[in-house]
């Protein structure tokens, strides 16, 4: 018996189309075609086969922090992600260094979801 990888990350947006608009367009990330469920929400492609789901309706804070709660983007070229981010008007946090070497930028979608986007060490 094991556990054979991360399926997906779910998270509670307030209004689905806006943070639909921010997957789409800041994080680039494909939309894919969601059950007919009796909520709203949408998915999203995350690399090969992980996914993102958002569920609608969120009524409650979110807290979330680079140093709390936050899930992690392997990216392909962070330069070209800062330069995206800027070109977009995205505040994100200036690029850190981990002890490891691995590059690491923070945002927040528009929810206050923290987003790491990183590179390998």
């Amino acid at each position: 018996m094991k556990t054979l990888q991360l399926n997906h990350v779910a998270l509670h947006v307030q209004d689905v189309p806006r943070s639909c608009q921010f997957y789409r367009e800041v994080l680039q990330l494909a939309e894919l075609p969601r059950p007919a469920f009796s909520f709203p929400g949408a998915w999203f492609q995350l690399g090969s086969d992980q996914e993102l789901h958002l569920i609608g309706d969120r009524q409650q804070p979110v807290v979330s922090a680079s140093r709390g709660n936050h899930y992690a983007l392997m990216v392909d070229d962070l330069d070209a992600w800062e330069r995206h981010l800027q070109r977009l008007g995205v505040a994100y946090q200036p690029r850190r260094t981990r002890p490891d070497g691995a590059y690491q930028v923070f945002l927040q979608d528009p929810d206050g979801h923290t987003i790491e986007l990183c590179t390998p060490p």
